[in-house]
Protein backbone atom coordinates (compact mmCIF):
# COMPACT_ATOMS: atom_id res chain seq x y z
CA UNK A 1 0.00 0.00 0.00
CA UNK A 2 2.45 2.54 0.95
CA UNK A 3 5.16 3.52 -1.72
CA UNK A 4 9.19 2.30 -1.51
CA UNK A 5 11.22 5.26 -1.40
CA UNK A 6 12.03 5.26 1.67
CA UNK A 7 12.78 1.93 3.81
CA UNK A 8 10.43 3.35 6.71
CA UNK A 9 11.97 1.70 9.67
CA UNK A 10 9.79 3.38 12.12
CA UNK A 11 11.80 1.49 15.52
CA UNK A 12 13.37 4.01 17.56
CA UNK A 13 17.14 3.37 18.16
CA UNK A 14 18.77 1.90 21.05
CA UNK A 15 19.79 5.97 21.78
CA UNK A 16 16.25 7.15 21.86
CA UNK A 17 14.42 4.65 24.09
CA UNK A 18 17.41 5.12 26.65
CA UNK A 19 16.18 8.88 25.97
CA UNK A 20 12.74 9.02 25.97
CA UNK A 21 12.51 6.63 29.41
CA UNK A 22 14.93 9.29 30.83
CA UNK A 23 12.51 11.78 29.97
CA UNK A 24 9.42 9.57 31.13
CA UNK A 25 11.40 9.57 34.48
CA UNK A 26 11.94 13.13 34.67
CA UNK A 27 15.66 13.33 34.59
CA UNK A 28 17.08 16.71 34.33
CA UNK A 29 19.10 16.29 31.25
CA UNK A 30 22.26 18.08 30.37
CA UNK A 31 21.57 17.95 26.51
CA UNK A 32 24.96 19.04 24.43
CA UNK A 33 23.25 18.13 20.79
CA UNK A 34 21.18 21.28 21.36
CA UNK A 35 20.66 22.58 17.68
CA UNK A 36 17.43 24.46 17.71
CA UNK A 37 18.25 28.67 18.64
CA UNK A 38 14.92 29.34 20.13
CA UNK A 39 15.54 26.91 22.83
CA UNK A 40 19.39 28.05 23.42
CA UNK A 41 18.76 30.98 25.82
CA UNK A 42 19.28 34.06 23.38
CA UNK A 43 17.45 37.32 23.17
CA UNK A 44 15.69 37.76 20.12
CA UNK A 45 14.73 41.64 19.31
CA UNK A 46 11.54 42.63 19.83
CA UNK A 47 11.41 43.72 15.88
CA UNK A 48 11.30 40.09 15.00
CA UNK A 49 7.45 39.87 15.93
CA UNK A 50 6.85 43.35 14.78
CA UNK A 51 7.94 42.38 11.32
CA UNK A 52 4.64 40.47 11.17
CA UNK A 53 2.28 43.27 11.96
CA UNK A 54 2.19 43.95 8.41
CA UNK A 55 -1.21 44.38 6.55
CA UNK A 56 0.02 43.56 3.51
CA UNK A 57 -0.24 39.84 4.58
CA UNK A 58 -3.50 39.65 4.44
CA UNK A 59 -3.83 39.84 0.68
CA UNK A 60 -3.00 36.98 -1.57
CA UNK A 61 -0.73 37.87 -4.51
CA UNK A 62 1.34 34.83 -5.23
CA UNK A 63 4.49 34.90 -6.80
CA UNK A 64 5.69 31.62 -7.97
CA UNK A 65 9.84 32.81 -7.38
CA UNK A 66 8.62 34.84 -4.26
CA UNK A 67 8.08 38.38 -3.68
CA UNK A 68 10.35 40.57 -5.30
CA UNK A 69 10.74 42.94 -2.28
CA UNK A 70 11.54 39.74 -0.26
CA UNK A 71 13.90 38.66 -2.92
CA UNK A 72 15.49 42.10 -2.86
CA UNK A 73 16.01 41.89 0.60
CA UNK A 74 17.90 38.42 0.20
CA UNK A 75 20.00 40.11 -2.51
CA UNK A 76 20.90 42.93 0.06
CA UNK A 77 22.34 39.95 2.81
CA UNK A 78 24.73 39.09 -0.39
CA UNK A 79 25.92 42.25 -0.97
CA UNK A 80 26.52 43.23 2.74
CA UNK A 81 28.91 39.42 2.02
CA UNK A 82 30.78 41.45 -1.04
CA UNK A 83 28.64 39.42 -3.54
CA UNK A 84 26.67 41.22 -5.67
CA UNK A 85 23.12 39.03 -6.70
CA UNK A 86 20.60 39.92 -9.00
CA UNK A 87 16.83 39.21 -7.36
CA UNK A 88 16.15 37.52 -10.71
CA UNK A 89 18.68 34.86 -9.73
CA UNK A 90 16.86 33.98 -6.58
CA UNK A 91 13.63 31.73 -5.91
CA UNK A 92 12.37 31.31 -2.56
CA UNK A 93 11.42 28.15 -0.69
CA UNK A 94 9.63 27.22 2.55
CA UNK A 95 13.26 25.75 4.06
CA UNK A 96 16.58 24.59 2.70
CA UNK A 97 15.02 20.67 2.67
CA UNK A 98 12.24 22.31 0.12
CA UNK A 99 15.42 24.03 -1.31
CA UNK A 100 16.87 20.65 -1.95
CA UNK A 101 13.54 18.94 -3.03
CA UNK A 102 13.23 21.79 -5.94
CA UNK A 103 17.28 21.12 -7.09
CA UNK A 104 16.61 17.52 -7.55
CA UNK A 105 13.20 17.26 -9.31
CA UNK A 106 15.09 19.99 -11.58
CA UNK A 107 18.28 18.10 -12.13
CA UNK A 108 17.78 14.05 -11.99
CA UNK A 109 14.84 11.63 -13.53
CA UNK A 110 14.00 8.73 -11.24
CA UNK A 111 17.32 6.76 -10.26
CA UNK A 112 19.95 9.27 -11.42
CA UNK A 113 22.74 9.62 -8.67
CA UNK A 114 23.45 13.12 -6.68
CA UNK A 115 27.31 12.83 -4.65
CA UNK A 116 26.97 13.72 -0.96
CA UNK A 117 30.19 13.90 1.19
CA UNK A 118 30.74 11.84 4.04
CA UNK A 119 30.80 12.65 7.07
CA UNK A 120 28.12 14.61 6.87
CA UNK A 121 24.33 15.86 8.33
CA UNK A 122 22.06 12.49 8.20
CA UNK A 123 18.77 14.15 5.80
CA UNK A 124 20.70 13.64 2.12
CA UNK A 125 19.22 9.90 1.73
CA UNK A 126 15.91 11.28 2.85
CA UNK A 127 15.31 13.91 0.98
CA UNK A 128 16.91 12.73 -2.40
CA UNK A 129 14.79 9.08 -1.99
CA UNK A 130 11.69 11.02 -1.65
CA UNK A 131 12.54 12.60 -5.15
CA UNK A 132 13.66 9.23 -6.22
CA UNK A 133 17.12 10.12 -6.61
CA UNK A 134 19.92 7.38 -5.46
CA UNK A 135 22.86 9.14 -3.63
CA UNK A 136 26.51 8.05 -3.54
CA UNK A 137 29.12 9.65 -1.57
CA UNK A 138 32.54 10.72 -1.30
CA UNK A 139 34.98 11.03 1.38
CA UNK A 140 35.86 14.10 3.11
CA UNK A 141 39.38 13.05 4.82
CA UNK A 142 41.17 14.28 8.22
CA UNK A 143 44.79 14.99 7.24
CA UNK A 144 45.45 17.95 10.10
CA UNK A 145 42.38 19.52 8.11
CA UNK A 146 39.56 18.15 6.13
CA UNK A 147 39.17 17.95 2.28
CA UNK A 148 37.60 16.39 -0.52
CA UNK A 149 39.36 13.05 -1.43
CA UNK A 150 39.42 13.60 -5.26
CA UNK A 151 40.34 10.09 -6.29
CA UNK A 152 37.35 9.14 -4.54
CA UNK A 153 34.60 11.91 -5.77
CA UNK A 154 35.74 11.51 -9.62
CA UNK A 155 35.22 7.54 -9.05
CA UNK A 156 31.79 8.34 -7.73
CA UNK A 157 30.97 9.96 -10.52
CA UNK A 158 28.68 7.87 -13.50
CA UNK A 159 26.88 8.62 -16.20
CA UNK A 160 24.01 9.44 -14.01
CA UNK A 161 25.24 12.12 -11.70
CA UNK A 162 23.71 14.91 -12.06
CA UNK A 163 25.06 17.07 -9.25
CA UNK A 164 28.13 17.14 -6.58
CA UNK A 165 26.77 18.75 -3.47
CA UNK A 166 28.80 20.44 -0.61
CA UNK A 167 27.81 21.43 2.78
CA UNK A 168 29.81 24.74 3.59
CA UNK A 169 31.18 24.96 6.10
CA UNK A 170 30.67 21.00 6.83
CA UNK A 171 28.18 19.72 9.41
CA UNK A 172 29.27 18.76 11.71
CA UNK A 173 33.38 18.52 10.74
CA UNK A 174 32.94 22.85 10.31
CA UNK A 175 35.23 22.34 7.41
CA UNK A 176 34.95 25.08 4.46
CA UNK A 177 35.08 24.73 0.92
CA UNK A 178 38.50 26.51 -0.15
CA UNK A 179 38.94 28.71 -3.83
CA UNK A 180 41.38 25.50 -4.78
CA UNK A 181 38.60 22.76 -4.34
CA UNK A 182 36.04 25.06 -5.98
CA UNK A 183 38.14 25.40 -8.92
CA UNK A 184 38.37 21.98 -9.02
CA UNK A 185 34.56 21.00 -8.26
CA UNK A 186 33.60 23.83 -10.52
CA UNK A 187 35.95 22.72 -13.74
CA UNK A 188 34.73 18.79 -13.12
CA UNK A 189 30.79 20.17 -13.30
CA UNK A 190 31.53 21.71 -16.80
CA UNK A 191 33.35 19.00 -18.37
CA UNK A 192 30.82 16.91 -17.07
CA UNK A 193 27.70 19.22 -17.41
CA UNK A 194 26.29 17.98 -13.61
CA UNK A 195 25.90 20.97 -11.24
CA UNK A 196 27.15 22.22 -8.39
CA UNK A 197 24.71 22.39 -4.63
CA UNK A 198 26.10 24.29 -1.52
CA UNK A 199 24.41 24.44 1.60
CA UNK A 200 25.73 27.47 3.12
CA UNK A 201 23.29 27.63 5.69
CA UNK A 202 26.17 27.74 8.83
CA UNK A 203 28.77 30.30 6.71
CA UNK A 204 28.17 33.41 8.40
CA UNK A 205 29.87 31.05 11.35
CA UNK A 206 33.39 31.47 10.57
CA UNK A 207 35.52 30.93 13.95
CA UNK A 208 38.94 33.18 12.08
CA UNK A 209 39.30 34.54 8.99
CA UNK A 210 40.74 32.67 6.26
CA UNK A 211 41.46 34.22 2.81
CA UNK A 212 41.44 30.37 1.16
CA UNK A 213 37.64 30.20 2.30
CA UNK A 214 34.98 30.04 -0.29
CA UNK A 215 31.57 31.71 1.64
CA UNK A 216 28.83 30.93 -1.38
CA UNK A 217 28.87 29.99 -4.78
CA UNK A 218 26.99 32.54 -5.22
CA UNK A 219 29.54 34.41 -7.11
CA UNK A 220 30.53 31.17 -9.70
CA UNK A 221 30.84 32.23 -13.42
CA UNK A 222 30.80 29.09 -15.14
CA UNK A 223 28.26 26.01 -15.35
CA UNK A 224 25.89 25.48 -13.15
CA UNK A 225 25.73 26.12 -9.29
CA UNK A 226 22.99 26.74 -6.33
CA UNK A 227 23.50 28.13 -3.44
CA UNK A 228 21.27 26.95 -0.78
CA UNK A 229 20.85 29.27 2.48
CA UNK A 230 17.79 30.49 4.98
CA UNK A 231 16.15 32.37 8.10
CA UNK A 232 16.41 29.41 10.33
CA UNK A 233 20.73 29.76 11.01
CA UNK A 234 21.06 33.03 9.58
CA UNK A 235 18.72 34.90 11.74
CA UNK A 236 18.12 31.81 14.41
CA UNK A 237 14.52 31.31 13.02
CA UNK A 238 13.72 28.09 12.36
CA UNK A 239 10.33 28.45 13.17
CA UNK A 240 9.48 31.05 10.28
CA UNK A 241 10.38 28.95 7.39
CA UNK A 242 11.85 30.55 4.80
CA UNK A 243 14.72 29.74 2.74
CA UNK A 244 16.40 30.45 -0.89
CA UNK A 245 17.94 28.95 -3.90
CA UNK A 246 20.58 31.51 -5.61
CA UNK A 247 21.40 30.37 -8.88
CA UNK A 248 25.01 30.98 -10.65
CA UNK A 249 27.08 29.54 -13.25
CA UNK A 250 26.99 30.76 -17.23
CA UNK A 251 24.36 32.93 -18.13
CA UNK A 252 22.20 30.64 -20.68
CA UNK A 253 22.44 27.63 -18.07
CA UNK A 254 21.80 29.98 -14.70
CA UNK A 255 18.49 31.22 -16.89
CA UNK A 256 17.48 27.95 -18.01
CA UNK A 257 17.50 26.59 -14.31
CA UNK A 258 15.98 29.52 -13.18
CA UNK A 259 12.48 29.40 -15.66
CA UNK A 260 12.57 25.71 -14.40
CA UNK A 261 12.37 26.03 -11.56
CA UNK A 262 10.11 28.99 -11.03
CA UNK A 263 7.50 26.52 -13.32
CA UNK A 264 8.48 24.10 -10.13
CA UNK A 265 7.56 26.94 -7.48
CA UNK A 266 4.50 27.50 -9.05
CA UNK A 267 3.33 24.23 -8.64
CA UNK A 268 3.71 24.26 -5.19
CA UNK A 269 3.01 28.01 -4.11
CA UNK A 270 4.61 26.97 -0.34
CA UNK A 271 6.01 30.16 1.01
CA UNK A 272 3.67 32.08 3.27
CA UNK A 273 2.57 35.54 2.37
CA UNK A 274 3.24 37.14 5.80
CA UNK A 275 7.41 35.54 6.02
CA UNK A 276 7.73 37.14 2.74
CA UNK A 277 6.50 40.41 3.81
CA UNK A 278 8.70 39.80 6.94
CA UNK A 279 11.71 38.93 5.33
CA UNK A 280 13.63 41.87 4.97
CA UNK A 281 12.81 43.30 8.72
CA UNK A 282 13.65 39.79 9.64
CA UNK A 283 17.35 39.52 7.88
CA UNK A 284 17.85 43.23 9.52
CA UNK A 285 16.99 42.35 13.13
CA UNK A 286 18.64 38.89 12.70
CA UNK A 287 21.85 40.06 12.99
CA UNK A 288 21.60 40.72 16.96
CA UNK A 289 21.05 36.99 17.16
CA UNK A 290 23.70 36.08 14.54
CA UNK A 291 25.71 38.00 16.80
CA UNK A 292 24.60 36.17 20.16
CA UNK A 293 25.20 32.81 18.32
CA UNK A 294 28.72 33.76 17.33
CA UNK A 295 29.84 34.56 20.59
CA UNK A 296 28.35 31.86 22.35
CA UNK A 297 30.17 29.16 19.78
CA UNK A 298 33.31 31.03 19.82
CA UNK A 299 33.06 31.35 23.89
CA UNK A 300 32.22 27.49 24.08
CA UNK A 301 34.95 26.06 21.69
CA UNK A 302 37.48 28.13 23.47
CA UNK A 303 36.18 26.73 27.06
CA UNK A 304 36.24 22.77 25.60
CA UNK A 305 39.41 23.07 24.01
CA UNK A 306 40.91 24.37 27.84
CA UNK A 307 38.85 21.77 29.63
CA UNK A 308 40.07 18.66 27.09
CA UNK A 309 43.89 19.64 28.28
CA UNK A 310 45.44 16.79 29.61
CA UNK A 311 42.80 14.28 29.20
CA UNK A 312 42.81 11.58 26.81
CA UNK A 313 40.48 13.46 24.24
CA UNK A 314 40.65 15.85 22.21
CA UNK A 315 38.77 18.51 19.84
CA UNK A 316 39.36 18.15 15.99
CA UNK A 317 40.06 21.56 14.09
CA UNK A 318 36.99 23.04 13.46
CA UNK A 319 36.54 26.86 11.05
CA UNK A 320 32.78 27.51 11.66
CA UNK A 321 29.25 25.76 12.18
CA UNK A 322 28.06 25.13 15.70
CA UNK A 323 29.35 21.85 16.36
CA UNK A 324 32.58 20.43 17.59
CA UNK A 325 34.01 16.78 17.51
CA UNK A 326 35.74 15.25 20.50
CA UNK A 327 37.85 12.18 19.69
CA UNK A 328 38.18 9.59 22.26
CA UNK A 329 39.70 6.72 23.03
CA UNK A 330 38.71 3.93 21.11
CA UNK A 331 38.11 1.19 24.08
CA UNK A 332 33.91 1.03 23.46
CA UNK A 333 31.66 1.74 20.78
CA UNK A 334 30.21 5.26 19.78
CA UNK A 335 26.71 4.23 21.01
CA UNK A 336 28.20 2.12 24.51
CA UNK A 337 29.82 5.89 25.56
CA UNK A 338 26.37 7.62 24.33
CA UNK A 339 24.46 5.41 26.51
CA UNK A 340 26.96 5.73 28.92
CA UNK A 341 26.61 9.17 29.45
CA UNK A 342 22.94 8.93 29.09
CA UNK A 343 22.42 6.59 31.58
CA UNK A 344 24.39 7.31 34.55
CA UNK A 345 25.30 11.02 33.88
CA UNK A 346 22.27 12.20 32.42
CA UNK A 347 24.23 14.08 29.92
CA UNK A 348 23.12 13.51 26.04
CA UNK A 349 25.76 13.84 22.88
CA UNK A 350 25.56 12.33 19.65
CA UNK A 351 27.51 9.85 18.20
CA UNK A 352 30.08 10.50 15.12
CA UNK A 353 28.10 7.14 13.22
CA UNK A 354 25.29 9.56 13.42
CA UNK A 355 26.79 11.34 10.64
CA UNK A 356 28.31 8.74 8.74
CA UNK A 357 32.15 9.14 10.29
CA UNK A 358 33.55 6.50 8.75
CA UNK A 359 35.59 5.43 11.70
CA UNK A 360 34.88 5.36 15.65
CA UNK A 361 35.57 6.71 18.14
CA UNK A 362 33.68 10.36 17.82
CA UNK A 363 31.30 12.36 19.75
CA UNK A 364 29.80 15.51 18.31
CA UNK A 365 28.91 18.18 20.78
CA UNK A 366 26.57 21.38 20.29
CA UNK A 367 28.16 24.58 20.79
CA UNK A 368 24.94 26.55 20.75
CA UNK A 369 24.20 25.55 24.09
CA UNK A 370 24.52 27.73 27.04
CA UNK A 371 28.22 28.41 28.24
CA UNK A 372 27.03 26.87 32.13
CA UNK A 373 25.64 23.84 30.61
CA UNK A 374 27.97 23.49 28.29
CA UNK A 375 30.76 23.71 30.88
CA UNK A 376 28.90 21.19 33.37
CA UNK A 377 28.07 18.80 30.01
CA UNK A 378 31.48 18.02 28.81
CA UNK A 379 32.47 18.05 32.63
CA UNK A 380 30.54 15.01 32.98
CA UNK A 381 31.68 13.29 29.77
CA UNK A 382 35.49 13.72 30.70
CA UNK A 383 34.98 12.03 34.05
CA UNK A 384 33.88 8.96 31.88
CA UNK A 385 37.02 9.18 29.88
Amino acid sequence: MFSSRLPWNLEPNRIARALAEKRRLGARLLDLTESNPTRAGFDYPPEIPEAFADPRMLRYEPAPAGLRESREAVARYYAARGVAVEPERILLTASTSEAYAYVFKLLADPGDEVLVPRPSYPLFEYLAAMESVKVRSYPLVFYGNWQIDWDELLAAVTGRTRAVIVVNPNNPTGSFLKRAELERLTRLASERRIALVSDEVFSDYAFAPDTQRVETVAAVESGLAFALSGLSKIAGLPQVKLGWIVVSGAIEERRGASERLEWIADTYLSVGTPVQCAAARLLRAGESVRRQIRERTQNNLALAREMVKGTGAGFLPVEGGWYAILQVPRVRTEEERVLELLERADTLVQPGYFFDFPSEAYLVISLLVPGSIFREGLGRVLEFL
